[in-house]
C-alpha cells in the first residue's frame, strides 16, 4: 500500500526579463525588460562553453536552492543524495544540435565540429550540468515533451519524492530565444529565459525549519483544457482564487472558475514560454499566496490542439482561505 507524500514548494528562482520576485509575476511585464546576463547573476566562473538555456538554469537554479536555504557559503546544507533534478526543456539546445548537423550535412564528416560544442548537443546536458556543479546526487531527469513538460516536470518531482528516492527536487524549466528556436516555434516572442523551483517533502522541510511557500495539490494529465478544469474542480470544495492557464476562451464558460477567480496568462507577457510555462506558473502561485491572495490556485498548460493538458493544484502554506 502506497502512501501519498505531502510536498511543498520551499524555493524560488527566477531568470525572466523584467521579473525579480514571484509576485513580479503577477504583474505586467516591462516592455522594456533587459535581457538577463547569467555573468552578472552568478559570476563568470562555470558559464564559458556553455548555451544560453543551461546558463540560464544554472542562475535560477542556484537562486532557487539558496532561497529554499539548501546552498550555503560553504555548499549544499543537506546531503547530495537527497536532492533530486528534474529539468523541462523543448528547445534548449537546439542551435547547438542544428549547428552539429549542418555541419556534418556541409562538410560530410565530424571533424569540423568543435570539441566545446559536442556536450551541449546531448538533450541532458542542463540537468547534468546542474547536478555537477552543485553535487545533486538524487534522480535526475530531462522532460521534453512538450507544452505539458514544465507541470510535467513538477508532477515528475512528487513522484520522485513519493516513492522515497529523495527528500526534495530541484525542478527547473528553461527556453532560449535565438533564430532557431523563432523558427521552430513560428514565436516571434520566445521568453528567453528559466525559472526554478525547490519541491521538498513536507515532513523534511519541517524538521530543517524551511519556510513552505505553497503546498502541492492533485495534479493530473488529460485531453482538453475543460475537462482539466473539471477534474481538478472535482477535488476542492473552493473554487480557484486564481487560475493560471491558457488564454483567450480555453477557459471561458467553466462552472470551475468562480465570478472572482482572477486569471493570468503569463505568455501575454513573456512570448512563447513552451516548457518555462508550467514552472512559472507555480512561481507565480507562489507569488499570489505571498501577497495575500486566496487558494487554491489552478495550473494548466497544453491547449485542446496539443496531445493533453496538464493541471496542477497549488494551495497556501496556511490552508485554503
Amino acid at each position: 500500500m502506497s502512501i501519498r507524500v505531502s510536498t511543498a514548494v520551499t524555493g524560488v528562482g527566477l531568470a525572466v526579463p523584467g521579473a525579480v520576485s514571484p509576485g513580479d509575476l503577477i504583474d505586467s511585464a516591462p516592455a522594456d525588460a533587459e535581457p538577463v546576463s547569467p555573468a552578472a547573476r552568478i559570476g563568470k566562473k562555470g558559464l564559458r562553453y556553455k548555451d544560453r538555456a543551461t546558463q540560464l538554469a544554472l542562475v535560477c537554479a542556484d537562486e532557487a536552492l539558496r532561497d529554499a536555504g539548501l546552498l550555503g557559503p560553504e555548499g549544499l546544507t543537506v546531503p547530495g543524495e537527497t536532492i533530486a533534478v528534474l529539468v523541462a526543456s523543448n528547445y534548449g539546445n537546439a542551435d547547438t544540435v542544428c549547428s552539429v548537423t549542418e555541419t556534418i550535412a556541409a562538410e560530410g564528416a565530424t571533424s569540423g565540429i568543435s570539441p566545446m560544442d559536442t556536450p551541449n548537443a546531448s538533450s541532458n546536458v542542463i540537468a547534468s550540468t546542474l547536478a555537477i556543479k552543485y553535487g545533486l546526487r538524487g534522480p535526475n531527469l530531462m522532460v521534453c515533451n512538450g507544452p505539458t513538460s514544465g507541470l510535467d516536470a513538477v508532477r515528475w518531482a512528487t513522484g520522485v519524492i513519493g516513492a522515497r528516492r529523495a527528500d526534495r527536487a530541484l525542478v527547473v524549466a528553461t527556453e532560449p530565444d535565438n533564430a532557431v528556436v523563432r523558427r521552430l516555434t513560428g514565436a516571434d516572442r520566445v521568453v528567453d529565459g528559466a525559472a526554478a523551483l525547490v519541491v521538498e517533502n513536507q515532513a523534511a522541510a519541517v524538521m530543517r525549519g524551511a519556510d513552505r511557500r505553497a503546498v502541492l495539490g492533485p495534479a493530473l494529465r488529460v485531453q482538453g483544457v475543460q475537462e482539466c478544469l473539471r477534474r481538478l474542480g472535482e477535488r476542492q470544495q473552493n473554487p480557484p482564487g486564481a487560475c493560471f492557464g491558457p488564454g483567450g476562451d480555453a477557459v471561458e464558460g467553466s462552472p470551475v472558475l468562480g465570478a472572482d477567480t482572477v486569471r493570468h496568462e503569463l505568455g501575454d507577457r513573456w512570448g512563447e514560454l513552451s516548457a518555462v510555462l508550467g514552472v512559472l506558473q507555480c512561481a507565480g502561485a507562489v507569488g499570489w499566496f505571498a501577497r495575500g491572495g486566496a487558494g487554491p490556485v489552478y495550473a494548466l498548460a497544453g491547449h485542446d490542439g496539443d496531445d493533453a493538458t496538464a493541471g496542477l493544484t497549488l494551495l497556501p502554506p496556511g490552508g485554503v482561505r
